[in-house]
């Protein structure tokens, strides 16, 4: 029997977060980066619950509401369904939202990953992720991780952005201090690419969408 799109994808990214153990753990009283993200996206993922509701327990999800009515209340709902799953959830940029719903850190996109250091302080128990599309992006104080995009030819916000590679990825990841976890273009077919790229574990949209989500 062939294995499904979801189980290659949680088996893939488990291999990375233990190949990367080292790095990959929340240090004090923040959580354990999880090796799978699901990201959000108000066109590609209007129904975000669905995929959450069917994440494997270990499992993130990041939403991004890029400021879209009904934000917060979407945001509570996936809240219920992550502590439910025992999946971890992540507010983009917003803080004061990951405050007001309890969630469990923050995603910030690359034009404001300066600000993590701050939010480090005033929240040393959140979980804090940064994107990053270059190298400019490593060594930036306060982050728990890098999600470094794309890796492949991707589609969404980062369709216009040449795909690194995995030449260019393995370099990054190797310069950085920081987890690195890999985004863009990622699907089952391609995920086992990743194994012993330095990646910490593997984030994606649709793809993820695609494999969780109810038929």
């Amino acid at each position: 029997m062939s294995r499904s799109d979801a189980e290659i994808l949680w088996e893939v990214a488990r291999l990375l977060a233990r190949d990367a153990a080292n790095v990959s753990r929340g240090p004090g009283e923040r959580p354990a980066l999880p090796p799978l993200l699901f990201l959000t996206d108000p066109d590609r993922t209007p129904r975000p619950w669905e995929t959450a509701a069917r994440l494997p327990p270990g499992a993130g999800v990041i939403f991004r509401h890029f400021g879209l009515p009904g934000a917060q209340e979407t945001a509570l709902r996936l809240r219920r369904i992550t502590r439910d799953r025992g999946v971890l959830l992540l507010i983009g940029l917003d803080a004061d939202m990951a405050e007001a719903v309890g969630a469990d850190g923050l995603h910030l996109p690359e034009r404001a990953v300066r600000r993590a250091a701050d939010l480090r302080t005033a929240h040393p128990d959140w979980l804090i992720t940064g994107a990053a599309h270059a190298a400019a992006a490593v060594g930036v104080p306060g982050l728990d991780a890098l999600i470094v995009s794309p890796v492949f030819p991707a589609g969404g916000v980062s369709a216009n952005r040449a795909a690194l590679g995995m030449t260019a990825f393995r370099s990054l990841a190797a310069s950085s201090s920081t987890p690195v976890c890999a985004l863009g273009g990622i699907r089952a077919s391609n995920a086992r690419r990743l194994i012993g790229s330095g990646a910490c574990g593997l984030a994606g949209v649709s793809a993820i969408q695609a494999a969780f989500a109810p038929a």
